[in-house]
Order: structure tokens, then sequence, then C-alpha cells
């Protein structure tokens, strides 16, 4: 653990062999300086500059929540499930199962997100009804009965469950060290949660001007504890994650239906080794004696026992992990490798040539449009899982033979 300076608290990082950007280190210098914040703010190794807050902190606070350090892509995490396929039983040319994995999940953005737009249904999705038979759809109309500004974002939550999105969101086919073939894949809670994130992050800058609230940065604003807009924010934050839970699970469903219809027969028990974890969200817990709300952002909850998922970046290898339980990172860990390069200094940066050098043996895109994405943009894997072997123990380590890229 290193200490990484102090505000009004101190700031403890995980970052030993790891670059940490200076404008990162005074985003959370600035998230220190706040004075709800408990004990410290915690930094894990793939630490980098983020919109609202810094990617890759742990943030405990009494009497508040940051919306914007949550962000606008609530409840994002990983979902990875153990396959009974072998090395042996993948073919060759891996391009058909891609194709039909692109095929059988929307993905990407097109139409400014309407009706034409690729990335959603064109109708309700096929899993729509079993997913909001768990009444998530009338708890929806609630927080929209409360707040229209979402409405138009909650009529179009059911033709993105099931989808995967855009960005950093991925789907992979891996192989582990005994040859097994793991599918694993990273989504969150889609237009829905977006506008979520942006509809209270706006009421709480709002709210920080009706009060003469000045902050060492705007989107650092808060909603207290105790509000009525603070319940109303944690009903609708706790309903997007577990949309973004259930997102997961959906599109995990499609993907096993493709590889069931590859290889008939051989999925195994795919409930026998299977982890699904948030990596943007809050959560209650109990932290150096005090009841606290826990915003990881970008990072993955890690108690003692806890599995968890840490994917490099497109033909890095990715890593089951299983929580040590350090309480200084109030139990959590990284999320990822973390980005070391803007994706428009990426585009600018990382040829065609190099993208496909580093993504050799990966059945990927190879295209202009992923090399905000290519491994180069991306910490080295290896260090991030040497600065928090305190953190987590490796259980599984992944090397991807398939990617799909939102």
């Amino acid at each position: 653990m290193q200490f990484l300076g102090k505000s009004t608290v101190p700031i403890q990082g995980w970052t030993e062999g790891v670059p940490v950007e200076e404008k990162a280190l005074q985003q959370l210098r600035n998230v220190a300086s706040l004075p709800f914040i408990h004990k410290h703010v915690a930094v894990m190794p793939d630490v980098h500059w983020g919109m609202g807050a810094t990617v890759g902190s742990v943030i405990p606070t009494v009497g508040a929540i940051i919306p914007a350090a949550v962000g606008v892509d609530i409840g994002c995490g990983m979902m990875a499930v153990r396959t009974g396929i072998q090395a042996e039983d993948l073919p060759d040319n891996l391009h058909a199962i891609r194709s039909d994995i692109e095929a059988a999940i929307p993905h990407g953005r097109t139409d400014n997100g309407g009706a034409n737009d690729r990335g959603a249904w064109g109708a309700p999705s096929p899993d729509a009804d079993w997913v909001f038979s768990t009444k998530l759809m009338d708890r929806l109309q609630v927080i929209v009965a409360k707040h229209p500004g979402i409405a138009r974002a909650a009529e179009r939550a059911p033709f993105h469950i099931g989808t995967l999105g855009t960005g950093n969101h991925f789907i992979e086919f891996c192989l582990d060290e005994a040859g097994a073939v793991w599918v694993m894949l990273h989504s969150g809670s889609r237009g829905i949660g977006n506008k979520i994130g942006t509809y209270f992050i706006e009421r709480a800058k709002a709210e920080m001007r009706r009060w003469f609230i000045n902050l060492p940065d705007a989107d650092l604003a808060y909603i207290p504890e105790g509000s009525e807009l603070f319940d109303d924010y944690v009903e609708a934050l706790h309903w997007a994650q577990e949309f973004a839970q259930a997102n997961r699970e959906v599109m995990m469903r499609s993907v096993l239906g493709v590889l069931e219809r590859h290889f008939p027969g051989k999925l195994g028990n795919v409930d026998e080794v299977a982890v699904n974890c948030h990596h943007n969200y809050v959560a209650k817990e109990n932290h150096y004696g005090k009841n606290v709300w826990l915003t990881r952002k970008g990072a993955v909850r890690a108690r003692k026992g806890d599995m968890g998922i840490i994917p490099g970046s497109m033909g890095a290898r990715s890593f089951i992990v299983r929580g040590k339980g350090c309480d200084e990172s109030f139990h959590s860990c990284s999320h990822g490798a973390g980005r070391v390069m803007s994706r428009g200094e990426a585009v600018k940066r990382i040829s065609l040539e190099d993208h496909a050098k580093a993504t050799a043996g990966v059945e990927c895109r190879k295209d202009e449009g992923v090399l905000d994405e290519s491994p180069a943009a991306y910490k080295p894997i290896d260090a991030v899982m040497a600065a928090q072997k305190d953190l987590v123990e490796i259980v599984h380590e992944l090397r991807q033979v398939i990617c799909v890229k939102g």
C-alpha cells in the first residue's frame, strides 16, 4: 500500500509499479477534501482519470452520495461461466462462432439510440417478459412517476435488456490453464442506467447551486442523506444495479445458446463456476466500525472469499480471483487493467498493424473502429495484478480466443 497524499483524509493506493497520471491524483485529492469521506479514499492499481470521479477509486461516505462518482453506467460489471467445452473441441477457424454471437446479441449504437439503433432490439427483447416478471418494470414505473425526466429511457428499457452496449463492453471466449472454455462478458444498465445517472447528477448540481455550496469540482455535487431526493436516488440506483445484473444474465443465456448449437451436449454445468459482479455501484457496508455508503468506481468487491473478475485488454490475459478481505482497501480490488491512453490518443497513436500484432491469435475485429480498445491503450495487466497481490489471489488465468466488442 502506498500513501498518495492527503486532503481532509488520506489517499491510500495499491499502485506500486503502475503509472498514475497527475490529473487522476488531482481528482482523488478533490474527493478526499469532502467533509463526509470516512477514514480514507482507496485507490486501485487500474486507476485513471474519469468523468465525475477517478476510475479505480473506492469512496466511503457518511450522510451523502456523489452521483457523478457512481457515474452513468450504473451497475456496470462482469459475468463469467466455465463450460464443459475444451480447447480441443474448438475448430481452427473461430470466425463463424464470433459471427453468430454478434448476430445473437445487439451491440454498438446507431440512429442516436433511436428506433433504428442496431444496439437495441427492434421490438421488446425476447427475454423482456422473463426479466420484468421479477417486478422490475413495476418498480421502474414508480420511479418514473416521481421523475418523469427519465420516462423516455424507461420506455426503451425492454428494448435494451440482453444487449451489449458500446465502448469497452465485450463478450469473450477464453481458455483457462486446464484448457476449459469460459464465456466472459462486460456490460451494465444500458440507456436507462445512463439516464438515471445523468438525471440525478444534474439534480445534485442544482442542489449545490441552490444552497450556494462551492466545490473543488462541480462533478462532486452530492445529495445529502435524509432528503427526499436522496431516497429517490438510492431507489433508482438500486433498480439500475439490478437491471444491469439481469442484463448480463440474459446475454449469457443467449451466448450459451449459440455455444449449444455449435457444441451440442458439451456445455456441462455452467452454474458450477459462475461469477456476476458489479464494478460501478454503491452498497451500504460497514467499515472501521461505521455504516457507510461505499462507492466502487471501477472496483470489485473483494471480501475474504468473494469471487471476482479482472479482465485484461483485447489480447491480454484475464483473471478469476478470490478476495483476501483487505480492510484498508475497503474489501476491494481493481476492475481491469486501466487505461493509459484516452480514446482519442489511442486512435492517433496505435496503427492497424500494431493492433493486429497485439491481438494475434484472437478472433476479433482488426479494424480502425476498435483501435481505442487495443491492448496498448491499457496498463500491463501483469503489473496491475502484482500491485494488488495483497487484495486478491488468482484462481484461474484466462486467455482470450474470441472477442466481440461493443
